[in-house]
């Protein structure tokens, strides 16, 4: 009754249902299961991540839009809140106007690049994102006294949103702003997942898949194929810009690099791909997997080359500075494996 009010998309797999249920109750108390600051960073991530791989499955899953654009938009809202804790304080108005702003101007500027680009070709409009996402990275990186350049800002929060807000122990656990910050972090991520979930499950979003599947069906039937492909690109930018705002509020440094890197747009086009296009679960399971193996695979290969010590070559080959190519390695059997993602193969076999 609960997932038909929802969004009436249940995961249709028994596999699947209990995956989706373990990472839901593993983030929800991982402050609890998982002590640690690496531990609570990861968590964080992964619930970030997952909001942004999301937004992307909307444009590339259920609309069928290739863009480079996407980190572009998670930026915009990262620096909306850096920019807005910097210049008005460490207040919580400071987060809601950095916010706000972050997902309007993220919004408008996809309103702009859909209503002169979503005409062409898919490959040239993907061209056409990846230019004005380059272009917004070099403007970042050149305006260092607006948005401090290659360095970055560093600024403050609110105290309550701090380790140094302190409210006393649970089950042996400090409570204190960094467990509150990260609950925030967990509940708007989990908000706008579902959001999007209803969204995707809409007339809307069929309308979307029906564009998807055969756009000049679509608009052969009455339906404005460029005014719902500009609408999706709307939406998603500023549900992405809404998860660089939560980014911001977790990390409290914004630069370059930890926001608008290509490295981080190929990241999330391997986490759709692995959990598996046009699904939104897919988002939770490729984000899990892929955030979990980015920081745990080198510790786990350590412990395996020590664990192989006394054999031929298989150390060398499981040297923890390789654990990209073993990282790659892994991608590659995955989509061998799972061709339309792990959560297409999940519901294929149900």
């Amino acid at each position: 009754m609960l997932m038909n009010l929802i969004s009436g998309d249940r995961p249709r797999s028994l596999v699947l249902t209990i995956l989706l249920l373990g990472i839901l109750a593993a983030l929800a108390l991982a402050p609890f299961l998982f002590p640690g600051v690496r531990s609570l960073e990861t968590a964080a991530r992964i619930c970030i991540f997952i909001v942004l791989v999301a937004s992307y499955d909307l444009l590339l899953g259920y609309s069928g839009i290739v863009s480079f654009a996407h980190t572009m938009f998670f930026g915009l809202g990262a620096y909306g809140v850096a920019l807005a804790s910097t210049h008005m304080g460490r207040g919580f108005d400071a987060l809601i106007v950095g916010t706000l702003a972050g997902a309007f101007a993220a919004a408008i500027l996809a309103l702009l690049i859909g209503l002169f680009s979503l005409r062409v070709r898919a490959i040239f409009f993907a061209m056409i994102t990846l230019a004005v996402a380059s272009a917004v990275a070099v403007l970042v990186s050149q305006l260092s006294g607006f948005t401090g350049g290659e360095d970055g800002l560093n600024y403050s929060i609110p105290r309550e949103l701090t380790p140094a807000f302190k409210l006393g122990k649970l089950f042996g656990v400090t409570i204190n702003g960094k467990l509150l910050n990260y609950y925030l972090v967990f509940f708007a991520s989990l908000a706008l997942f579902l959001l999007m979930l209803r969204i995707v499950n809409s007339p809307f979003g069929r309308v979307l898949k029906a564009i998807r599947e055969n756009d000049f069906r679509a608009e052969a039937i009455g339906y404005r194929v460029v005014l719902y492909r500009t609408l999706a690109t709307c939406l998603s930018a500023a549900v992405a810009a809404l998860a660089g705002s939560l980014f911001a509020i977790w990390l409290r440094y914004v630069g370059p690099a930890t926001t608008l890197s290509f490295e981080i747009m190929l990241d999330i086009l391997l986490m759709v791909v692995i959990g598996g296009m046009g699904t939104m679960y897919g988002a939770v399971i490729g984000t899990t997997i892929f955030v979990l193996a980015q920081n745990y695979l080198q510790n786990l290969m350590g412990v395996a080359a020590g664990a192989t010590e006394g054999l031929p070559l298989i150390p060398q080959l499981l040297d923890p500075d390789r654990w990209l190519l073993w990282l790659g390695v892994l991608f590659i059997l995955s989509v061998y494996f799972f061709p339309t993602g792990i959560v297409g193969r999940l519901r294929a076999e149900n």
